[in-house]
């Protein structure tokens, strides 16, 4: 397989590709390089934090429950955070990548979030399980989990008095896409899903007293449906199919969407809507090497900060920083700015992201400091430039950079041949008289300048 096409592979269904694997998977077909990526990600390995803290606090008592409430809050948004930190290093040293990349997918396709750790954890971890697997038992697990009931209002869906929000969602964000279903549609359907909640431990519980066993039209279907009914039904049109494998498309191959392509790919995945056969379609097809696919889309704020990690392993000494820095940058994993989730495309970047972004290799690797010196000066200056920008700027953000895993990955790499190694994309014309100009004496003073580039902006 060409080495250009597993670069493109795994910016896109990872973070990049360090010179040692690419190298290595180099040797292999196309068929070898993917059937792999499917093989790895056939285990599910849930992330998981110790939850000890929280069974103390949450006791069947609902005297207790209310006493603890403030204490089981505060545990939650610490807990939070700190499964944030363990996802992106779980996605900067992946061992399931495939199922990794396309749980951040679908954690941005089925958006939720919610104040109790333990329904979010759970919920996460849902999303891994069936990232590669039935979209129609992925719907469904979808729709019973705690923090979703909770999160579109299905806890208080009850015969007496139905709430739409879930069957809204999940029409027009999860399955179907604006406009391809009545508002009589959501009424009815709102009606199937009465009843829907979950016990303490957030396990799913149906509440036959307050479900709506009356009759429904849906679709010109008539019946005494339920949830999974009407899941069913939504299934059966192939609307539903198209409009995932666009968004598949826009995530995974380019913000402009193909017809052809799409039109091949929702063939392919309404005959039996199981997600690996279509990433496996995707991912052998010819037309996602193309050459305007490659290097064509903005990263993503994890994306970014992730691909940094990939290449250089930063650890954040203080990780409130790190939550900083999705916050700056417009992303903050497990806090989505509303149901829609995050745009994306052009939305990740303006005038003050980008500078972010230009800044932060700099600031994270090499103490703030960007050599400029021109080639043929001496290297004392760069030595005196680099020792004033550790006093000053350096300090702003405490982390430690593992450099010997770089030095090592691009030992057998050529100074000027690094450009084809972190960057996704050509450079413009600007850019290369830029690096032309500087003195290259020092692969790591380099890779920090080619990630402070615009072009290190896409992949």
């Amino acid at each position: 397989m060409k080495r250009k096409h597993i670069q493109h592979l795994y910016w896109r269904i990872g973070f990049g590709i360090t010179p040692t694997k690419l190298e290595t998977l180099s040797k292999k077909s196309k068929e070898q390089v993917v059937n792999q990526l499917f093989k790895v990600s056939e285990t599910i390995t849930p992330l998981e934090l110790d939850t000890t803290e929280f069974e103390a606090l949450m006791v069947d008592s609902y005297e207790a429950r209310k006493a603890n409430r403030k204490k089981i809050q505060t545990l939650s948004r610490s807990k939070t955070k700190e499964l944030n930190a363990a996802w992106i290093e779980r996605l900067a040293k992946p061992k399931e990548l495939l199922r990794e990349k396309m749980t951040l997918f679908w954690a941005n396709h089925f958006v939720c979030e919610d104040n109790n750790y333990i329904y979010t954890q759970q919920f996460h971890n849902t999303l891994r399980t069936h990232a590669l697997g039935s979209f129609r038992d992925f719907v469904v697990a979808i729709s019973k989990e705690a923090a979703m009931t909770k999160y579109l209002n299905t806890k208080q869906n009850k015969k007496q008095k139905p709430n739409e929000n879930f069957a809204r969602e999940l029409m027009e964000l999860f399955t179907l896409g604006v406009g391809n279903y009545t508002e009589q549609d959501i009424k009815e359907s709102a009606k199937a899903f009465t009843g829907y909640g979950h016990n303490l431990e957030g396990e799913f519980k149906f509440r036959e007293r307050l479900h709506d066993t009356g009759l429904k039209t849906f679709f010109d279907k008539t019946g005494h449906f339920k949830g999974d009914d009407i899941i069913d039904f939504i299934l059966e049109k192939k609307q539903c199919a198209k409009y995932i494998c666009g968004k598949i498309y826009r995530y995974f191959v380019n913000d402009t969407i193909d017809e052809n392509h799409v039109n091949g790919m929702t063939e392919v995945f309404y005959a039996d809507y199981n997600i690996e056969n279509l990433m496996r379609f995707i991912l052998l097809s010819d037309w996602f090497y193309e050459e305007k696919n490659i290097g064509t889309k903005i990263k993503s704020p994890i994306e970014f900060l992730v691909g940094l990690k990939t290449f250089v392993p930063v650890k954040f000494n203080n990780p409130k920083q790190l939550l900083y820095l999705q916050k700056v940058l417009g992303q903050i994993l497990f806090n989505p700015p509303n149901v829609a989730g995050w745009k994306g495309g052009k939305n990740w970047i303006d005038s003050n992201t980008i500078v972010m972004r230009l800044k932060l290799p700099s600031i994270l690797l090499n103490n703030a400091y960007i050599s400029k010196i021109p080639s043929g000066k001496d290297d004392n200056m760069m030595a005196m430039q680099k020792a004033r920008f550790e006093k000053g700027a350096g300090k702003r953000f405490k982390t430690e950079s593992n450099w010997s895993y770089f030095n090592k990955q691009f030992k057998n790499v050529n100074i000027n041949d690094l450009k084809h190694h972190i960057l996704a994309c050509p450079l413009s014309e600007n850019a290369s008289a830029y690096l032309d100009a500087l003195n290259k004496t020092s692969k790591q003073e380099y890779c920090v300048q080619l990630m402070s580039l615009p072009e290190y902006q896409m992949c």
